[in-house]
Formats: C-alpha cells, sequence, structure tokens
C-alpha cells in the first residue's frame, strides 16, 4: 500500500506527517515545509510562505486535511467550502492553487476565474450557469469584481446565479457537493453587489478565513 503521508516532487520526497496503516497524523511544520517547495515550483523561486499568515496557513491546512479537531477549534465545517477573502495581492489565489494539492487522493477542485464565468455568459447564454451552477468541483476566483453579464439586450448577475444554483445542489448533497471562492470585498460588499438573498445562502455554503485589512501586497 502506498504511503500517503509521502508526496513526491521534482524527484524529492516529503513528509507530511506519519502514517500509521490506517490513517495520517499530520505534522502542521512538514506540511509547511512541502508546500513552500511545491509553491516554488508551482509559482517561482521567489515564492514563500510568510510567519503573519501562519494562522490562515493552519486553518486552510486543517480544512483540506480534515482535521476535525483543530477545525472545530476555528469553527470550520468541513462540510461547507471554503471562502478566502483579503485584501488585494495578499495571496489568496496562489494558496487556493497550491493547498488543492495537499492530499493528491482526494479529488482536486478547478480554479475558475469569476470573470471568465461572466465572458461566458456573454457569449453562450444561460448555458453557462447551467454548467458551473449544476456540475463540477470549483472554486470561483476573485468573486464580486467581475463585469455584469449581458446575453440578448438582457442583463444578469451571472455570479449570483451561479451561487444560487450551487446552494440548491449543495443542500441536496448534504455537503458533498462543494463550492470555494476568493474574493477582496468583506461582507457587505458582497451583499452590495449579489443581493442579501445570495450572502445569506453563501454563509450555508461557505466557511469564511479572511486575512487581516492590513495584510500588505505580497507581489511587491
Amino acid at each position: 500500500m502506498d504511503n500517503p503521508s509521502k508526496i513526491v516532487e521534482g524527484g524529492v520526497t516529503y513528509s507530511l506527517g506519519r502514517f500509521d496503516g490506517c490513517c495520517v497524523h499530520y505534522d502542521f511544520s512538514k506540511i509547511l515545509v512541502y508546500l513552500e517547495a511545491k509553491g516554488k515550483l508551482l509559482f517561482g523561486s521567489h515564492f514563500e510562505l510568510f510567519s503573519n499568515d501562519r494562522k490562515i496557513l493552519l486553518q486552510l491546512c486543517s480544512y483540506m486535511i480534515r482535521d476535525a479537531t483543530t477545525c472545530a477549534k476555528y469553527d470550520i465545517d468541513i462540510n461547507k467550502g471554503i471562502l478566502l477573502s483579503g485584501p488585494v495581492g495578499c495571496g489568496k489565489t496562489s494558496l487556493m492553487k497550491l493547498l488543492r494539492h495537499l492530499d493528491p487522493q482526494r479529488r482536486f477542485y478547478e480554479m475558475i476565474p469569476c470573470r471568465n464565468v461572466s465572458f461566458g455568459f456573454n457569449h453562450i447564454g444561460y448555458k453557462t450557469i447551467e454548467d458551473y451552477g449544476n456540475s463540477g468541483y470549483y472554486c470561483f476566483d476573485d468573486l464580486g469584481v467581475e463585469l455584469p453579464g449581458r446575453f440578448y439586450g438582457k442583463d444578469c448577475n451571472v455570479m449570483g446565479e451561479v451561487l444560487l444554483s450551487r446552494y440548491e445542489r449543495h443542500n441536496l448533497s448534504k455537503g458533498s457537493f462543494k463550492t470555494h471562492a476568493t474574493t477582496n470585498l468583506n461582507a457587505e460588499e458582497l451583499e452590495s453587489r449579489y443581493g442579501i438573498r445570495v450572502r445569506s445562502r453563501m454563509k450555508e455554503m461557505f466557511n469564511l478565513i479572511a486575512f487581516q485589512k492590513h495584510t500588505g501586497d505580497k507581489r511587491k
């Protein structure tokens, strides 16, 4: 049987903890070593994990590896998705791209820029909402900054409709149909962008994990 506590990247084997033959006992410090190495492979040698983000990383990693004890400590429901919010440039997108590699035995979510969903609606109409709303395992990137959709003269809040569709599927699946997202907006801005109905559904779909407002732009 393969050892799920070990991942090979670039010819190097990284240990994430200890495998007892039944389950993995993860070690957060070892996870960070692997994630930084994987990040350099994905994004370049300049990539690094910042000590100020340690709490965010612990919460996200605990969710990804389904650590029920740590998730309970931070009021994270593993049957919901993740809504990762924070200022522009704080690293939301990179972290969500990176963390999906943490457990290669689990289903791999696809990163979808919200602007692409809106552009798709402008070209092919409501089929875009059906495609993204009713199936797939996605992390919608930059939620709230996409342009409104317009198809044959009719305007549509495309991502709002996608989220409402995915909420219905989430309820029917009892938590197995998950959605993740990143956003620069706060709760009030999301409600203004999508309306109180969508905002209410988002509370039921997502665990909110947020960077501090003063988090600097890591791209500088």
